[in-house]
């Protein structure tokens, strides 16, 4: 079970950096490369703190997104806790990338299979189409995200959220990742 046993949703290889402390080079599951992944930034951070490959508390990592910075919380020598400094998000269409004829894609339909679907997208780094559904218990996300990551309006491919709004503070998520499938280390 790649989830709660052995395995993984992919492979993260920390290499030295001529712009920044570090350079994160990402492997999605199927071997393809991924420009940047929030979590795993974030496993960077703790494994070179309690590594001693640092002692800074403020690092910066180069992605194949440019540089993030790090903020660590560090308790007793071990990190506990990681921020990071995603930059802005990206909206326009062609830096996402999508194929679409607003920027930004706010609400834009999209049809998968025999079912019509209203899509936001977004790019931190790799590109994401947010999907709102009434209840993400039971929601075939196998099915659609698969449809979705190789759907030709995504010429990079792309990361599927599912979001149920629970109320204006909470939501429920499921993601299919590009490269990877469903996984439970997307935010």
């Amino acid at each position: 079970d790649r989830h709660f046993g052995i395995g993984s949703d992919g492979l993260i290889l920390i290499r030295p950096s001529v712009k920044a402390d570090f350079f994160m080079e990402m492997f999605n599951a199927d071997g393809s490369r991924s420009a940047m992944c929030g979590n795993g930034i974030r496993c960077v951070g703790k494994y070179v703190y309690d590594h001693g490959l640092t002692d800074k508390t403020e690092l910066t990592v180069n992605t194949l997104d440019g540089v993030k910075y790090l903020t660590l919380d560090v308790e007793e020598g071990h990190v506990v806790s990681v921020t990071v400094d995603m930059g802005e998000p990206h909206l326009d269409p062609d830096t996402i990338p999508v194929l679409a004829n607003r920027s930004p894609v706010v609400a834009e339909p999209i049809e998968i299979g025999a079912r019509r679907f209203e899509m936001t997208c977004v790019s931190m780094g790799n590109p994401h189409a947010v999907i709102f559904v009434d209840s993400t218990i039971g929601y075939p996300v196998h099915e659609i995200g698969r449809a979705f990551e190789f759907h030709p309006t995504f010429p990079e491919r792309v990361n599927a959220e599912f979001v149920e709004a629970l109320n204006r503070s909470e939501v429920n998520m499921r993601v299919w990742e590009r490269g990877t499938g469903e996984t439970l280390a997307c935010g």
